[in-house]
């Protein structure tokens, strides 16, 4: 059939890739400055003056961000499936060295406290993802080494960076933008002085290593990941299921009640020194001065309030609670960083579920059903093919799939919620047509701030890097507007539930009249055609909860509404 959207590949983007996969396939360790040319040739958008001399603090920042904390300290990445992958390479134990990960992508890791750190990878998604990663990090980094050495010698950063006057005149001899600078310290926070310090007095050289890039170890590793899951939750082989790829929060504090149990305390901690603005925004949201939503609200602080010591004790009641309503949380064990949670229908407690799930039919049918919720936090591109295709093959009946994930619009703005019902899949080249299970009408009821964009086109990258101008061209052209890393992934899994063969490659696949449900859902994180404006520099914060918490209630609806219709 003829392709619905013209090729688009870019020669500078499949020459980076090319030549980064080459060089990886090598069993020495590969200097990410032989990168540096074909990475800055892709002219990618999130790396825009990655040939200028002045710092990208927009990329800079993103990268740090996506990198372990201890990045600064390292000179050699070795990338690898499992524990064990890294111990058949000679490397031991990596269990054994400081465990991290990215504030900004979860990614485990391990750091051996020295100047090598360890990270699982879960598919060659990761791989798309670490490299430009790296090589933006190492670019980056060493503009700003160039410019330091142009300070006075007698100038100590760290004094600088301690006074006001110091702090100014160090962004404007670097010539970075003060925003970008405060951006800058609030990431480093007290080790940024040093932090520069250790810029000034050396360059970064990063290596990176693949220990193992076969399909088999991508295989072996997620059925490691599921016979966790399983040894946990053995009635997931035999009950039906809901899969849902979502996050580790919204559903079950939709579904457990347990802020709203804590709700003196969440608010007892408002009152604290420090608080003074959370306060506030409460105080308007009881007098209704706002149009928020009081449970996010309350979900947002209890996160806060767990994360000090006078509220950490909330994290094992939390758990406890759970549990006593057949909730059970499973974090990954000896592989990548995807935690589970399995949900049994069965003992959900009606009079504890969030205030907004009130008003819909009684459900109290629940008590009698025999259906699982298994909820992902949500994979990193080509991983959601494996992990669905390991999750369907070995589960009981799947019932429905749904996808709730983060994308960049070209056409909303961050907090706007949209809804496809076609896919282009970067990876296979398929273009997916679908009926989408969700429309605008199911997610506008609970949207305070965004606005709902149904019948949307999405593509499905193969990185947040590897995307340029032209890129952008081609899909705004052809009214794509939705970019995102898992969708087409996970569609290629589900073709393969229904037909008797792998997915086909560059292909216009029709995949209505699918026998179990499917919803797919992203909310808008970033807005590229910003000049200068990624999610490098900031989070969605509070008011980010909102389009998240809408559209999980509306999976939560959904998957209610099918399970009553089982059991009636």
């Amino acid at each position: 059939m003829e392709r619905t959207i013209p090729s688009t590949e870019s020669e500078e983007v499949e020459l980076y890739q090319r030549t980064y996969y080459s060089l990886l396939r090598s069993t020495a360790e590969v200097k990410i400055r032989t990168l540096g040319e074909v990475h800055t040739g892709m002219n990618s958008l999130l790396h825009a003056t990655a040939r200028e001399d002045r710092p990208d603090m927009s990329a800079f920042i993103y990268s740090l961000l996506r990198l372990p904390p201890q990045i600064p300290h390292v000179r050699l990445v070795i990338l690898g499936q499992s524990i064990d992958v890294f111990t058949r390479s000679g490397f031991g134990d990596i269990s054994s060295w400081e465990e991290t990960s990215a504030v900004a992508r979860r990614r485990r890791c391990y750091f051996n406290e020295d100047d090598t750190l360890a990270c699982f990878i879960a598919s060659r998604s990761d791989i798309d993802d670490m490299i430009p990663l790296l090589s933006a990090f190492q670019i980056e980094w060493n503009k700003l080494h160039h410019r330091l050495q142009r300070i006075p010698e007698k100038s100590s950063l760290q004094e600088m960076c301690e006074s006001e006057a110091g702090y100014s005149l160090l962004a404007e001899l670097l010539e970075i933008p003060a925003e970008d600078f405060d951006r800058l310290y609030a990431v480093w926070d007290e080790n940024f002085g040093s932090y520069l310090e250790k810029i000034a007095s050396s360059m970064c050289d990063l290596r990176v290593q693949l220990l193992s890039g076969s399909l088999s170890e991508y295989r072996r590793a997620t059925h490691a990941w599921w016979d966790n899951i399983i040894n946990t939750s053995p009635n997931l082989a035999t009950s039906p299921v809901y899969f849902v790829s979502s996050n580790i929060h919204s559903i079950i504090n939709v579904l457990s009640g347990y802020a709203k149990q804590h709700q003196e305390d969440l608010i007892h901690y408002l009152q604290l020194p420090g608080n003074a603005g959370l306060l506030n925004e409460w105080k308007d949201i009881q007098a209704q001065r706002v149009n928020s939503s009081y449970e996010n609200f309350m979900y947002y602080i209890m996160k806060k309030y767990q994360q000090t010591s006078g509220g950490h004790s909330l994290i094992t009641e939390q758990a406890a609670h759970e549990k006593e309503l057949g909730i059970h949380r499973i974090p990954s064990d000896r592989s990548f960083n995807v935690e589970a949670q399995v949900i049994e229908l069965s003992k959900l407690n009606p009079e504890l579920m969030d205030s907004r799930l009130e008003g819909e039919e009684s459900i109290d049918w629940l008590k009698n059903s025999d259906s699982l919720i298994l909820n992902i936090d949500y994979p990193l591109g080509m991983a959601a093919y494996n992990i669905l295709s390991e999750a369907s093959s070995q589960a009981g009946s799947i019932l429905g799939i749904y996808i709730m994930g983060k994308a960049a619009t070209l056409n909303g703005v961050i907090g706007d919620v949209m809804i496809s019902n076609v896919v282009h899949d970067e990876h296979s080249q398929n273009t997916y047509l679908f009926q989408n299970c969700f429309d605008a009408a199911d997610v506008i009821p609970d949207l305070v701030y965004g606005t709902v964009l149904d019948n949307q086109k999405a593509v499905t990258v193969r990185g947040t890097f590897l995307q340029n101008t032209r890129y952008m061209d081609v899909f705004y052209r052809e009214g794509y507007t939705d970019i995102e890393m898992e969708a087409g992934p996970f569609l290629s899994a589900v073709y393969e539930m229904y037909r008797p063969t792998r997915h086909p490659i560059n292909e216009i696949i029709n995949m209505y009249g699918l026998p179990f449900d499917l919803g797919i859902v992203h909310y808008a994180s970033d807005t590229p055609l910003s000049k200068g404006t990624n999610l490098g520099a900031g989070s969605l914060s509070y008011y980010g909860m909102d389009s998240t918490y809408a559209v999980t209630l509306a999976i939560i609806r959904r998957i209610f509404h099918l399970e009553q219709n089982r059991h009636h």
